[in-house]
């Protein structure tokens, strides 16, 4: 039940925060009343709790908020790795895997970073802010990753999304980021875009940036035209690390939970459940964080967590698969599962999801990503005797190509393309 707590327990709301919360109730009030509301700022200073706070705010006034989630590592209402648009309708009072829910539009990004490749995190989220129809406000989280390269991607993705208001949130006045105004954004290039170069400065007995003047005729025509919002949170332990890793499995297994039964009772091991079985030439493959050889492709998928997409081209393959895509799509995502095994001879998949048969028979694609399997779902299983297979605790990453390759993505993609394995 709800209770009242001291306020060492409750929600400890700044002044600042008060402030920005009923600028922006009464900008959804107005006669347009649509605001693009978006939330920035460093790792740990209580962006997805002011989004809470806000959205559960706006539900008393409007049936339904829309939620665009751009942080790929924290995500609100599905697994990690996907950049979502979400329609909300009810109160959000709990963490993330507490309310995992379909999304109205949803792309597997695959990883919980996008250092690796920030030209198609940009386009996969400019694909799924092409489905917000502006009917409702909209509410878009981003990543704490504000520092360098991060800074300018965030840059590009303000313009890119047009935001009405964003609200800016730092504990340690404004030493991770510069704060964001119009001004500021209007003259920074991005990472792929361009600012308004700074106009010469006139001298005025000091070379100080903070002394420049736009020249004639370099008014602010072109300036972004948002009101910037400044929250410091004072919550206790606000700016603190946490286990960012564990939230993210928290909200796989809130997924997996949907595989369950819904009355009381013990709860089923995997390997207890009826799998789906998928032909290899029904559905075309792709790993998206590394480059696999088709020789050893199978051995990848096998035992991996993978998103159930669909992209818009038919599966074209003359033999019996499996059918490889060489360029990762930008395509729609309906759900997740677990690739429990592959059948050799029979040319199967054995794939375990909630994602009802409706939906199942649009996927035409499985993306593998870097998101991985809870450790406790390989190692917790009942009823299980021997050795697990694809777990080991005996492995020494010193070892020189033990560990996995990184690599930025730097080069422009190409359209992808589909190929047949005929081995």
């Amino acid at each position: 039940g709800i209770m009242k707590c001291s306020p060492d327990h409750g929600l400890l709301v700044s002044e600042s925060m008060l402030v920005a919360l009923e600028e922006l109730i009464q900008a959804s009030e107005e006669d347009e009343g649509v605001p693009v509301i978006l939330v920035c700022g460093p790792k740990n200073t209580g962006k997805s709790t002011f989004n809470r706070y806000l959205i559960n705010l706006l539900l008393n006034r409007l049936p339904s908020v829309e939620y665009m989630e751009c942080d790929i590592g924290q995500t609100e209402f599905t697994p990690p790795g996907c950049v979502s648009l979400s329609n909300v309708t009810e109160p959000i009072l709990g963490p993330p895997f507490t309310h995992q829910q379909t999304p109205r539009k949803m792309v597997y990004y695959g990883q919980t970073s996008c250092e690796q490749d920030t030209e198609r995190y940009l386009d996969v989220v400019k694909c799924v802010f092409s489905s917000y129809k502006k009917e409702v406000p909209l509410v878009i989280n981003t990543m704490g990753w504000v520092k360098g390269e991060g800074l300018l991607l965030l840059i590009d993705i303000i313009r890119l999304l047009s935001p009405s208001h964003i609200v800016q949130m730092d504990v340690y006045d404004w030493k991770a980021m510069a704060p964001l105004t119009p001004e500021y954004v209007h003259l920074t290039p991005g990472l792929y875009t361009k600012g308004k170069q700074q106009a010469k400065c006139q001298q005025m007995g000091t070379s100080g940036a903070e002394h420049w003047k736009p020249a004639e005729g370099e008014g602010d025509a072109s300036v972004p035209e948002y009101k910037l919002l400044y929250v410091h949170p004072e919550f206790p332990r606000a700016g603190v690390a946490v286990h960012s890793g564990i939230l993210r499995d928290m909200s796989i297994l809130g997924y997996l939970g949907q595989l369950q039964s819904p009355d009381v009772g013990a709860v089923l091991p995997l390997h207890s459940l009826v799998p789906y079985q998928v032909p290899f030439n029904a559905v075309a493959l792709r790993v998206i964080h590394t480059d696999v050889a088709p020789t050893n492709i199978m051995y990848a998928v096998n035992a991996s967590w993978v998103g159930l997409c669909r992209i818009p081209e038919e599966i074209r393959c003359q033999t019996d698969g499996p059918v490889l895509l060489t360029q990762t799509p930008v395509c729609d995502c309906l759900g997740f599962g677990i690739v429990r095994g592959v059948e050799m001879e029979k040319k199967l998949y054995h794939i375990l999801t909630p994602v009802p048969p409706e939906s199942l028979r649009l996927v035409n694609c499985l993306l593998l990503g870097n998101i991985a399997i809870p450790n406790c779902v390989l190692v917790g299983q009942q009823a299980v005797e021997g050795e697990i297979p694809y777990v080991t605790s005996d492995y020494n990453y010193s070892i020189l190509g033990s560990g996995k390759l990184k690599k930025k993505k730097h080069f422009k993609r190409r359209e992808y393309a589909f190929e047949c394995d005929f081995t």
